[in-house]
């Protein structure tokens, strides 16, 4: 270790007025490690993981702080510091450093390996992306002849899904490459989280585009990340549908350019393949380029050791309890090993491949469903093998954090919880002393906030309902709102009516069974449950029950027009006189039944309704256009030759969002 890591550095006065939160730092830590404890990001989106043979920079902040330290040039990885520097390094994260072995003791992601070249190839992880329609489910359920595309909801990927197809290349040099893993994810803009988990954990990323449709909303996303992370993944444009008679590939390839995709048959570097999910042409060259890429990557990952990977998804299955599909990158698991993810633990019981057969051991490149699990890992977070002890010691530090951490949050959750209630007791207080008029309204909307949908979501897969969160969450406007105040795995439980009833809101079942007892249930308590498998209808439902909330529109449609010609007393049964106005129906049909108004120079100067309307001394119900007759209002007798009247009809619909 240098000389000067070893100096006492000069600590700063941390300023900030908010107890800073707390962090335990071993006496030794590693540049990567304290990355992880301090939760230091990479760019804006990721958070630090040698994921991994690929991430091993840090963060530029704290890269940059180490040199301005004068702790190193270069700060890698595995560089450790001393117990002044991470002190002071957690300090200028704005954490309040606590030096304690066992209390900081945790389980962190490997580091690199020091010889890479000397490790075993593993098979490439291939992510399929595009926008939604574009086929990327049926190019990999042709891929590896199963039928997942025509079991998912409106043909629409709903999660990630991974898969292994085996490869068969005609070059000797490849043929250690004996499979691909396959990631599918979804192609809907509500998604966009779990594409962006894909490409976190890829080598290679298939961008599929349709040929009788191309560039779209989500074509762009991919294109966006795969910048990001374009120095150490590889790009395959994988043009679909070119059976199609509208298919038009060039126009496609020509679209692709101009958003920087730099084609080979343009002179650029990045392979297309033109290809059919549906008839199966061109997969084989797909197949072959994709082998080929991986070669020249030169995959090699541990085989040996405790396993490191990433959940890709996590959900509660009949019969098996929680489950979880991680994608191994380091290191081999296996039945009966003890890992921890975020602050969940298991201990293996079961692995299955991407077909269902159970395996024993799971090598860098598998994705393997595991059961096994205490509570239910999220999605995106990493998964380390450890010894039993040392597992459940991490287990432990980890959960008393994240108990710090909420009771931190939990705090301000009340505070502003009770500052809203406040608020909304003195708006309503006010409403109560204000005219029911248009700007009084808008002056309480303004005080008190706009009206919820609140929303408890139940989804199939934790991704899923990340997702589904995402998609539900603030539609409206100032006026009227939607807001996710539960999400949950599994199908829609008698605890989750509990909640609806008590917070009035409503519950979202997402790929999910809602039980007959529990529709029951939900019917007797008032509560509204609703249940698809398609994003779309969710969010269409979503949309039309907040705009049940606004305010409805009130459209005047004009029925009749009747103008005055003479006015003349007549006397009423009671021997009382009453002006009648003499008229002639100019449009429409006037009706006595209809709302009317009197309309002089432009101006309505009373409005209220017919008391009498006569056709040659005959009371009628309607006079139609081109028919004299007499008519009168109640409470209303100033009428003046040349006024309008006019009968109208009042509608009310749904407000706008």
């Amino acid at each position: 270790m240098r000389e000067e890591n070893r100096e006492k550095p000069k600590r700063k006065v941390n300023t900030n007025k908010r107890a800073p939160l707390k962090v335990y730092i071993p006496t030794t830590v590693s540049v990567g490690n304290l990355a992880t404890i301090l939760k230091v990001r990479i760019g804006t989106d990721y958070i630090l993981s040698p994921t991994v043979h690929r991430l091993t920079a840090v963060s530029e902040r704290l890269q940059r702080r180490i040199v301005d330290l004068g702790v190193t040039e270069s700060p890698s990885y595995d560089y450790v510091l001393t117990t002044d520097y991470a002190t002071l390094l957690a300090e200028e994260f704005g954490r309040q450093p606590v030096i304690d072995d066992e209390a900081a003791f945790d389980l962190f992601p490997p580091t690199p390996h020091s010889d890479p070249a000397s490790l075993p190839l593993r098979p490439p992880i291939v992510t399929i992306m595009g926008h939604v329609d574009h086929g990327k489910t049926t190019l990999l359920d042709t891929l590896r002849s199963s039928s997942v595309a025509k079991g998912e909801a409106g043909g629409i990927t709903q999660h990630i899904g991974a898969f292994s197809v085996p490869v068969q290349t005609a070059s000797s040099e490849s043929s250690s490459l004996k499979s691909i893993t396959f990631l599918d994810t979804p192609g809907h803009a509500a998604f966009s989280a779990m594409r962006a988990r894909g490409a976190g954990v890829t080598d290679i990323i298939v961008l599929v585009v349709a040929a009788d449709d191309g560039i779209m909303p989500q074509t762009r996303e991919v294109i966006e990340l795969y910048k990001k992370f374009q120095d150490t993944v590889g790009l395959v444009v994988a043009i679909n549908k070119v059976d199609k008679p509208a298919a038009d590939v060039e126009t496609v390839e020509k679209a692709l350019m101009a958003e920087g995709i730099q084609l080979e048959s343009y002179g650029g570097d990045i392979p297309a393949v033109y290809v059919s999910g549906l008839t199966g042409q061109g997969l084989p060259d797909l197949v072959e380029t994709l082998a080929a890429l991986a070669e020249m990557q030169d995959l090699r990952a541990e085989q040996t050791g405790f396993a490191f990977g990433e959940i890709l998804e996590s959900k509660v299955q009949r019969g098996l309890g929680f489950v979880a599909t991680a994608l191994i990158s380091k290191g081999s698991l296996k039945t009966g090993s003890h890992i921890v993810s975020g602050s969940h633990y298991a201990k293996v019981r079961r692995m299955t491949d991407s077909t269902g057969k159970v395996v024993s051991i799971a090598t860098p490149g598998m994705a393997v469903t595991v059961s096994g699990w205490k509570t239910l890992p999220k999605a995106g977070d990493n998964v380390i093998e450890g010894a039993e002890a040392d597992v459940k010691q991490a287990l432990a530090n980890r959960i008393r954090k994240n108990d710090i951490e909420a009771s931190l949050a939990d705090v301000d959750a009340i505070n502003e919880t009770r500052r809203v209630e406040r608020e909304l007791r003195a708006a309503e207080a006010q409403a109560k002393h204000k005219r029911s008029s248009p700007q009084s309204k808008a002056q309480v909307v303004e005080e008190s906030g706009p009206k919820e949908l609140r929303i408890i979501i139940k989804a199939d897969v934790s991704g899923s309902a990340e997702a589904v969160e995402g998609a539900l969450q603030g539609i409206g406007n100032k006026i009227a709102t939607s807001k996710v105040i539960s999400t949950g795995v599994g199908e829609v439980s008698e605890s989750d009516v509990t909640l609806a009833q008590t917070a009035d809101a409503m519950i979202i079942a997402f790929s999910v069974s809602v039980p007959r007892s529990i529709q029951h249930l939900a019917s007797r308590n008032g509560v509204q449950i609703s249940s698809s498998d398609i994003i779309y209808k969710l969010m269409d439902d979503v949309r039309n029950r907040v705009r049940a909330l606004l305010p409805p529109i009130i459209e005047t449609t004009v029925t009749g027009e009747a103008n005055v010609l003479q006015l003349f007393d007549i006397q009423m049964k009671d021997k009382s006189m009453k002006k009648v106005a003499g008229c002639r129906v100019a449009n429409g049909l006037i009706e006595k039944s209809k709302h009317a108004r009197v309309v002089r120079k432009g101006e309505t100067v009373y409005e209220g309704s017919l008391d009498t309307l006569k056709q040659l001394k005959k009371d009628v119900t309607e006079v139609r256009k081109g028919i004299e007759c007499g008519l009168s209002f109640e409470g209303f007798s100033d009428l003046q030759d040349g006024d309008l009247i006019q009968t109208f009809e009042r509608i009310e619909k749904p407000g706008l969002l």
